[in-house]
């Protein structure tokens, strides 16, 4: 896990690592809380309200942040925060890297089915997904991916990919972004 950990950190200075929490922000025994406070190069989005499922301003949070920074970004996003990162990738608007998605929620939950995009991303991607996500059917996680040209991560019966299905730490999440790191390097689509 060192070799995971010093690769990400290594990369911190080519890329800005921004966390894209869902709806109710991640609490503290979530990963994205876990990965924050284990790593200093992390950067989080904030929001007023995380209680409101308004995509514009999920997408708002992250322009704020990526607006005071001058490394492209590598999104990692959260159920509803992995909806609004698509988004920005797709808009085009900031210099974005690479996505990892994890347990997108289903766009039609949150009446954001004509903003979420349904066409490629245009920056290497990862959507790690699982069979029995309550927000998410796995057949509409492969459709998603398919349709955003990313890279599909089947976790199995993972649930929602959060600190209630058993996700703290999460170490292999690490090992999957390094694995997108290595593609964002390289170039890949």
């Amino acid at each position: 896990m060192h070799e995971v950990e010093a690769a990400l950190s290594e990369a911190s200075a080519r890329y800005s690592f921004v966390l894209v929490p869902g709806l109710y922000d991640s609490g503290p025994e979530h990963w994205q809380t876990h990965w924050q406070a284990r790593h200093c190069f992390w950067q989080r989005i904030a929001q007023r309200d995380w209680n409101v499922p308004d995509i514009e301003r999920w997408i708002g949070a992250i322009r704020r942040l990526l607006g005071t920074r001058s490394r492209p970004a590598i999104l990692v996003g959260h159920s509803f925060g992995a909806l609004a990162s698509c988004c920005l990738a797709a808009d085009r608007s900031h210099a974005i890297a690479g996505l990892m998605i994890v347990a997108p929620a289903e766009p039609s939950r949150f009446e954001a089915e004509d903003r979420v995009p349904d066409a490629p991303l245009g920056v290497p991607a990862v959507v790690v997904a699982s069979h029995n996500d309550p927000v998410m059917r796995f057949p509409r996680a492969v459709h998603w991916a398919d349709s955003w040209r990313a890279e599909l991560v089947d976790l199995g019966e993972a649930g929602h990919i959060n600190a209630e299905a058993g996700f703290g730490p999460w170490p292999y999440g690490l090992r999957i972004l390094r694995a997108l790191v290595a593609r964002v390097d390289a170039g890949a689509g």
